[in-house]
């Protein structure tokens, strides 16, 4: 899901077959962010550095590298910016195509989730 922070909106969505990777589906869709436009990923998204450089992916953590005090605020500014996206995944939730299991034919899913995301996006313009 790709999130304008702007207006808390909804822009684009991109969906994989059964138990695919976030950074997968993304690498696979056709959605392309322009190289101006700043994103704000999670640890998931370790390589889109490659593919969008003006991107932050918060450092991980290793045994034999743990963070530094300074690695560690990076990433608290990092979940400071994704807090927005968290608050519209979790209103995308409350519909409930998310949270549970969808049990209905996979053909739709697309289209029931944009009806859903469509729905939350007419929600903020009220």
């Amino acid at each position: 899901m790709v999130v304008d922070k702007a207006n808390n909106r909804i822009i684009c969505t991109a969906f994989g077959k059964g138990r695919t990777h976030d950074f997968r589906v993304y690498k696979e869709s056709e959605i392309r962010i322009s190289p101006k436009t700043m994103s704000v990923t999670d640890s998931g998204f370790t390589g889109i550095v490659k593919i969008h450089p003006n991107s932050l992916v918060p450092l991980k953590n290793t045994k034999k590298r743990p963070l530094s005090e300074q690695d560690k605020c990076y990433n608290r500014v990092i979940s400071m910016l994704r807090a927005t996206n968290e608050h519209i995944i979790g209103r995308v939730k409350r519909f409930r195509i998310l949270s549970e299991r969808y049990r209905n034919r996979r053909r739709r899913f697309t289209l029931r989730f944009n009806l859903i995301a469509g729905i939350c996006n007419f929600e903020l313009a009220i």
